[in-house]
């Protein structure tokens, strides 16, 4: 879903691996159900080893963690690289857009991953462990963003939270339904929130 670095050789090769194992199981998952795949199976299917799985996976929900964590890191990366005058509720916006695109993308795959992951319990707990830790981290971007102390101030952290509990209910939406547009959504998703997203920040400014 994003793209990475070229790095060194060894880390390509593991990325290739990485990426082959996550294909593997994320197709096997899909297809099949979290609870019926095993490990050997996910093993066979990209034509390695059991030992190799563990030295980049602990368990199954691990995989769908990777692709978790790019989701996250996209949304990071486009917040730190949105203008600086541009209003939170349209940097947040484009942050959460940024891997709402990157899902849409990938439709046919992507839903079908999202739609495993909502309704599949153990991998709605980690995506929400994940959203935990993206908090904290987009929070610390908005605070550096509007020359906030994230300690004393409690708008980076309620913002973030927003902004993600936004892509929450446009997946939700999304795997609901397979026909909704995700970019509609989070237009509307995010016209409900920019009042109060960018009307702390007015005040503070005035």
């Amino acid at each position: 879903m994003t793209s990475r670095p070229a790095g060194t050789l060894a880390e390509r090769k593991r990325a290739l691996v990485a990426d082959a194992l996550t294909q593997a199981a994320l197709n096997l998952l899909v297809r099949q159900g979290f609870d019926a795949v095993t490990v050997d199976e996910i093993t066979a299917a990209a034509g390695v080893s059991k030992r190799t799985f563990f030295r980049y996976f602990s368990s199954k929900e691990d995989v769908v963690v990777r692709f978790l964590a790019e989701m996250g890191a996209g949304m990071r990366d486009e917040l730190a690289a949105r203008p600086p005058q541009e209003p939170p509720s349209v940097a947040l916006r484009r942050a959460v857009q940024s891997s709402v695109d990157a899902c849409a993308g990938h439709a046919d795959r992507a839903l079908s991953v999202v739609r495993l992951i909502l309704r599949t319990p153990p991998l709605l707990a980690r995506f929400l462990e994940r959203q935990a830790q993206w908090r904290g981290e987009l929070a610390a971007e908005l605070a550096r963003r509007l020359d906030m102390d994230p300690v004393a101030e409690l708008y980076p952290e309620l913002a973030a939270g927003m902004a993600l509990t936004a892509f929450h209910t446009i997946l939700q939406r999304w795997s609901d339904d397979g026909t909704a547009d995700p970019a509609e959504l989070t237009g509307r998703a995010f016209a409900v929130l920019a009042p109060a997203l960018d009307s702390v920040v007015d005040r503070a400014g005035a």
